[in-house]
């Protein structure tokens, strides 16, 4: 990738300069939906893990009790975590209509319009289905933005309400999912600087024919311009001929919910299936090592409550032997209590 696109991404990222409260709430605006730390974060507010210069969990957390973050079903039915004034946009772009619901998913979905909030005991009780049960249908109305599940904070007894109660101002159908798109992916080419169909779709989990159709509405509108198989905005098009790339060095250990892995998922899983597919251990990925701005390579092991099992780390770095202390230093400073058995394949 180009150097100057790089540095750009990084700093755009807050990795050269860690953001303040006003530009985090533009970063976070930008790499929406949010989520917490892959695995450990379950119940957590989200992060933008490495890029804030104060404590961006306590900071969402405080955000959620405020309903300034909003908890829903995004990208590929995932839980994700938006800024409330988004929900129109999200939805518009999200929304699986319900257009004919069973007996069932209508029982439920009036118990909550007539008698709601209600948390998930007080539905096994009014309706006799068994919660395994119950939460399948409530995620297939959270789905379709007809019932709102309101986590303002880590507990977990959470009420279930009428969307249109939470949000009754939100017109879920404002924009085409095109349109939606359009505001979406300038948003993601402004923190990307450059990316292509194949991460837009990875991240935001759409079929790829409606993020080129939008890609094309976008080029031919002038908003954006092609760059070697990729997108750029125009306006960094004009920057970057003037721009000069900062120096960058650094080593971070990032979770799999981040937002610079989900966009380039595909790849970095394949990346890492080609550097231990040998290996006779168990080395499913943990944390991916971004090295110098770019991903190249993981912490692999074992997932467990507890410290996860730190088999071996891997990498692509030609001189990653020269650079294990600051390698190894980076991977524990996101597994406390961890301890790496190996480092490219060697015993420690």
């Amino acid at each position: 990738m180009d150097e100057k696109i790089l540095s750009l991404r990084m700093e755009r990222q807050h990795f050269l300069k860690k953001a303040d409260e006003a530009e985090y709430i533009s970063l976070y605006r930008d790499t929406q939906p949010g989520q917490n730390v892959y695995w450990h974060g379950f119940g957590e507010p989200p992060v933008l893990s490495f890029r804030a210069g104060f404590d961006d969990m306590a900071f969402n957390r405080k955000r959620q009790l405020d309903r300034r973050l909003v908890k829903g079903r995004f990208a590929g039915g995932n839980l994700g975590w938006i800024m409330a004034e988004d929900m129109e946009l999200f939805a518009s772009l999200y929304r699986k209509p319900l257009a004919d619901p069973t007996p069932v998913q209508s029982e439920i979905l009036t118990l909550i319009e007539n008698a709601g909030p209600l948390n998930i005991q007080q539905l096994k009780e009014e309706t006799g289905l068994l919660v395994k049960q119950v939460t399948p249908i409530l995620h297939r109305l959270q789905e379709a933005f007809l019932v709102y599940e309101d986590q303002y904070d880590g507990e977990w007894d959470r009420g279930w309400y009428r969307f249109s109660e939470m949000f009754p101002e939100a017109d879920t159908a404002r924009y085409t999912k095109v349109e939606a798109l359009k505001i979406l992916l300038q948003r993601f080419a402004y923190r990307m600087v450059w990316f292509d169909a194949a991460m837009a779709k990875a991240f935001y989990r759409v079929p790829e024919k409606e993020i080129r159709r939008a890609v094309e509405e976008l080029t031919a509108e002038g908003a954006l311009v092609p760059r070697a198989s990729g997108y750029l905005l125009k306006s960094d098009a004009a920057l970057l001929k003037d721009y000069v790339a900062k120096d960058y060095n650094g080593v971070y250990a990032v979770h799999r919910n981040d937002f610079l892995f989900k966009a380039q998922e595909p790849m970095l899983k394949q990346m890492v299936k080609s550097l231990t597919e040998e290996l006779a251990y168990d080395c499913e990925p943990l944390q991916y090592l971004l090295i110098d701005g770019r991903f190249r390579g993981a912490s692999v092991g074992h997932f467990r409550y507890g410290p996860y099992d730190l088999n071996d780390i891997v990498c692509n770095l030609p001189e990653a032997e020269s650079r294990r202390e600051e390698i190894l230093d980076a991977v524990l400073a996101v597994n406390p209590g961890g301890e790496p058995r190996r480092f490219m394949g060697k015993e420690l």
